[in-house]
C-alpha cells in the first residue's frame, strides 16, 4: 500500500477499534486519529528498528510473539506524543493500559494484513 493509502486505512481502523473496544482504548474524533496515524508512522520508520534489534533475543526466544508487545509500545508511544503535543486542551487518544494497546496492535496487525492483501492483488 502506498503512504496515504495506509495512513488513511490506519485512521478508519482507529475509529472502528475505539468503538469496538470503548473501555480499552478511545480516540477523540476522526482529527484525532489522523493525526495518531500520521505519528505512528512516523515512529514506525524512527524507533521501532531500533526496538526490534535491541529486542532480538526475547524476540527470538518467544519465536517472534514479542513484537506484539513491541507494537503496543509503538501504540503507548503513539498516545503520548498525539495526547501532550496537542495544541488542543481536549485531544484524548489513549489505552487503559500496555495490555490494551497490545490487543488493539494485534487487533490493528490482523486488519492491517487483510486490508493490505486486498490493496495488493493485482487488477486484470
Amino acid at each position: 500500500m502506498r503512504y496515504w493509502t495506509r495512513v488513511l486505512v490506519n485512521t478508519i481502523l482507529f475509529i472502528a477499534i475505539s468503538g469496538l473496544l470503548p473501555g480499552l482504548f478511545h480516540v477523540d474524533g476522526i482529527l484525532v486519529a489522523f493525526m495518531a496515524s500520521i505519528v505512528l508512522s512516523i515512529l514506525n520508520v524512527l524507533v521501532k528498528p531500533i526496538l526490534h534489534i535491541l529486542s532480538f533475543p526475547i524476540t527470538f526466544l518467544t519465536l517472534g510473539l514479542f513484537s506484539l508487545v513491541i507494537n503496543g509500545i509503538m501504540l503507548e508511544l503513539t498516545s503520548i506524543f498525539v495526547s501532550s503535543g496537542s495544541t488542543f486542551p481536549n485531544v484524548t487518544f489513549g489505552f487503559s493500559g500496555l495490555g490494551a494497546a497490545i490487543v488493539v496492535a494485534f487487533i490493528l496487525s490482523i486488519a492491517n494484513t487483510i486490508i493490505g492483501n486486498q490493496f495488493s492483488r493485482e487488477r486484470y
